[in-house]
């Protein structure tokens, strides 16, 4: 029996107790899980690069792809031994094949077709965004679509209406910088160590949001689409030009003035999203969904309209592959595999 024919039988059997393992390397971040059925996970292993690409103040792709080559299989070992199964166990392989750094993803989806073929089981690529929206239905067993949903990452800024496990609308995105990209990048201007976003948030608890009044003449148009790229510049800015005067610059009040700022946009955009839509329940994921200040806020906005707002656990707001696994579960359940042609893809579509 070739490898389609035993890919084909696995699906059949699809049931709760149906065990998945899954790869996640889009970019900094090696990871693996083991879930058993939909939304129970067995195990999950992670490597951090952030030690590396410390040095450097951000993500070097090359040294990121490397690295993922290196501590794949470790990474991989780990997860199945945690979860008390055997790799012979495993029924499905699910991968991140996009969006993300090609060299990175490369590695994941590689490793993942190898043993996708060894043990004759399904395939499924994972769009690595519809990964961080089922973080959340792994933090909140009562969630299901349909909702409004914030996807807010290094790399990607979205809203999104999430009609089913399967249908996804585009409502919003930015315009140029990624929210988590323009924390790190504001960071990174008042010398803040990467990665840059959990350190502006620590240093924005001890300032003034008010201090600086960071605005921005589109994200308070009636444009749904939000931008970031201006409001990162006036950080540069201000630091350049308080450099340049000599004088002592408050470096928690312009953080907290620069958080705030996003802050507001991502909520202002966010409800605007939900009344257009008619939906009564706000999502939020990605790696900002991390943030404090954001969570609270998006809470009290989405409340004050009568709506309900989930979003995940922090140890699933960052790069994982337990989202891998739940997101690739539903598309099984949709009946949707790969095949060995997988191929990993640096650009996200809907």
């Amino acid at each position: 029996m070739n490898y389609a024919d035993a890919a084909r039988r696995a699906l059949t059997s699809l049931k709760d107790g149906f065990i998945l393992l899954a790869i996640e390397s889009s970019c900094d971040e090696t990871a693996a899980a083991v879930l058993n059925g939909r939304r129970s996970v067995l195990s999950a292993a992670i490597h951090t690069q952030i030690p590396l690409h410390r040095l450097y103040g951000g993500v070097v792709p090359e040294i990121a792809s490397r690295s993922h080559a290196e501590r794949i299989r470790a990474v991989v070992d780990e997860a199945v031994t945690r979860a008390g199964v055997s790799v012979s166990d495993i029924s499905a392989v699910a991968v991140a094949n996009r969006p993300g750094l090609v060299g990175a993803l490369l590695v994941g989806v590689s490793y993942a077709k190898g043993l996708a073929y060894a043990l004759g089981a399904p395939l499924i690529g994972v769009d690595h965004l519809q990964g961080h929206i089922a973080a959340n239905y792994l933090t909140h067993g009562e969630l299901e679509p349909p909702f409004v949903c914030l996807v807010a990452s290094g790399g990607h800024s979205h809203i999104l209406h999430v009609r089913s496990y399967s249908e996804f609308e585009l409502l919003a995105k930015t315009r140029d910088d990624a929210a988590g990209e323009a924390f790190d990048k504001a960071a990174r201007a008042l010398g803040l160590p990467y990665p840059g976003g959990p350190e502006l948030e620590k240093l924005a608890l001890d300032g003034d949001a008010y201090a600086y009044p960071m605005r921005s003449a589109f994200n308070e148009s009636d444009e749904s689409d939000f931008s970031f790229s201006g409001l990162k510049t006036a950080v540069v800015n201000l630091v350049h030009t308080e450099a340049q005067r000599g004088a002592r610059l408050n470096r928690a009040d312009v953080a907290a003035s620069f958080q705030r700022a996003v802050v507001q946009t991502l909520v202002d955009k966010s409800m605007r999203c939900l009344e257009r839509t008619g939906e009564s329940t706000l999502v939020l994921a990605g790696g900002v969904s991390a943030n404090a200040a954001l969570r609270a806020a998006l809470k009290r906005a989405a409340e004050a309209r009568g709506a309900r707002c989930f979003y995940p656990e922090p140890h699933y707001c960052t790069d994982n592959a337990a989202m891998i696994g739940c997101a690739g579960y539903h598309r099984l359940l949709q009946g949707c595999a790969d095949g060995l042609a997988l191929d990993a893809e640096a650009e996200w579509r809907l």
